[in-house]
């Protein structure tokens, strides 16, 4: 195999990562690379756990002078956000992700490149490879389904470790050590589809919402980005009210932690209406295009002839009924920390918007740094299903990881960055989920923090990887891994 990133430093964290790339690992589909774990560990004569929900523990014990130091865990998701470009032919439960090189940056052409959270565990195989590297007892924790409600982490047997030290690799940004995180939930409104037969002299046109960022919803939520679900509802919303106007199919977006980028709808409308229409959409390229000329310059609405034909549509009832959800459902950031300056507390994210044969489904992401708001979130949703006739479910509740004001590890961490760098780095709390709420529940006085490369526009085809930031953060991590005795 030719490998792209070869030549990159530190060589043995690249060359991890990029076997990684090649390994299918959407989230739910991690038999592969959990394997792959085990064996890298059996190979290597380390004992090594691999559970009922594929979560996979290496231990390896201390070096020389670090025997009765304690116990360590490094930790990170072997899931990753597989979106793509609808333009891109990739099917990611079997075909490699196609790398490539841009200045400092690795990317995948066209995909999400899955440094979230592969980073993570590349470091912690090219720590367990070598045999230079000083260390205490390490438990390398690498965990399923993180991306889809942290299945892996729900489902972990907390007595398969000693640990008292948790270090959790999944965050992005250089400098910036993370001590507290959100809690979340998953809200699903389903709305029944009552179908009539499509009217005579209409025609069948694809409504699209594109050139969106995207971004992570826990993330990137306070940039103000352009969720396309809620702009197809105000489009849908507008064009009906000045029209007649049918629905046969909606839906937009890939994954419920990612803003979605592109939504589409099939539509049928006169034929003489399709010039007013047409001015319409005209009219609304110029307003949303103006409401986001920050965060989203490259947003545009198409409408074009569909070449499909379409036997029913939503009967006038059920487009209502959609239209005012994706219109009224609670979106983006709800509420501020009024503790954490530029903290966003509270948010919600409508990440998928699907058809089926008898509903319409609208996918949410609900975060909460305070368990109560998160909950009064999901009755918002609740309340507006009952109103709509239709219902409301959630799953994948996770914690939220509290700030902990006595920390050793955090002691480690900011003594070693000063040595390095002679300055302080960020102490903060993040928005988006970790993994740590959950293991604060499931352990003991468990002492953690988290770190990470800089990382951009994580869950879309544009995620990139800073090639120099990768290489720092692992000479800290090595530094702090050195400082522990």
């Amino acid at each position: 195999m030719s490998r792209i990133l070869e030549n990159l430093e530190p060589k043995a964290v690249f060359r991890f990562f990029e076997d990684l790339t090649q390994i299918p690992r959407c989230s739910g589909n991690e038999k592969a690379v959990s394997d792959y774990l085990v064996n890298f560990a059996k190979d290597r004569n380390l004992e090594v756990i691999q559970d009922e929900a594929l979560n996979v523990i290496i231990k390896k014990p201390g070096t020389r002078g670090y025997e009765n130091a304690p116990t360590v865990i490094l930790q990170g998701h072997m899931d990753m956000v597989c979106e793509k470009n609808k333009d891109i032919d990739h099917d990611f439960s079997k075909e490699p992700l196609k790398l490539r090189v841009e200045d400092d940056f690795v990317m995948a052409t066209g995909t999400t490149l899955g440094a979230d959270n592969g980073i993570a565990v590349a470091y912690a195989l090219a720590i367990l490879d070598s045999d230079e590297i000083p260390h205490p007892p390490l438990e390398v924790l690498i965990t399923t389904e993180e991306e889809t409600g942290m299945g892996g982490a729900n489902r972990l047997d907390p007595n398969n470790l000693k640990g008292k030290i948790l270090i959790n690799i999944d965050s992005e940004e250089e400098g910036t050590l993370l001590v507290s995180c959100a809690g979340g939930i998953r809200n699903i409104i389903s709305i029944p589809i009552e179908w009539n037969s499509s009217p005579d002299g209409y025609t069948a046109y694809n409504l699209r919402v594109r050139g969106l960022k995207g971004g992570h919803s826990g993330m990137e939520i306070n940039k103000e980005r352009g969720n396309s679900n809620i702009i197809l509802g105000r489009i849908l919303k507008g064009i009906s009210a000045n029209n007649d106007m049918y629905i046969a199919e909606i839906s937009g977006g890939a994954k419920m932690n990612a803003i979605p980028r592109e939504s589409d709808a099939v539509i049928l409308i006169k034929d003489s209406d399709k010039s007013k229409i047409a001015e319409e959409i005209k009219e609304w390229n110029r307003v949303i295009g103006n409401e986001l000329k920050a965060s989203d310059p490259g947003v545009k609405v198409e409408l074009e002839t569909s070449n499909s034909t379409y036997v029913r549509v939503f009967s006038k009832e059920t487009m209502k009924k959609v239209i005012a959800a994706l219109v009224l459902i609670p979106n983006g950031v709800q509420t501020m920390s009024m503790e954490i300056e530029g903290l966003v507390q509270s948010s919600t994210n409508l990440g998928v918007l699907t058809t089926n044969k008898d509903e319409v489904l609208l996918e949410c992401a609900v975060r909460s740094s305070v368990k109560t708001l998160k909950l009064d979130i999901v009755r918002k949703m609740e309340t507006l299903a009952e109103l709509l006739g239709a219902s409301s479910s959630t799953s994948g509740d996770y914690p939220a990881w509290e700030y902990r004001k006595d920390s050793y590890i955090r002691e480690v961490f900011v003594n070693s960055y000063k040595k390095l760098y002679g300055k302080e780095p960020i102490i903060t709390a993040i928005h988006a989920g970790l993994e740590c709420g959950l293991f604060a529940e499931k352990f003991d006085d468990l002492d953690m923090i988290s770190l990470g490369p800089n990382m951009y526009e994580v869950h879309t085809p544009n995620e990139r990887l800073s090639i120099s930031s990768t290489n720092r953060v692992w000479n800290y991590l090595l530094d702090v891994l050195k400082s522990i005795k």
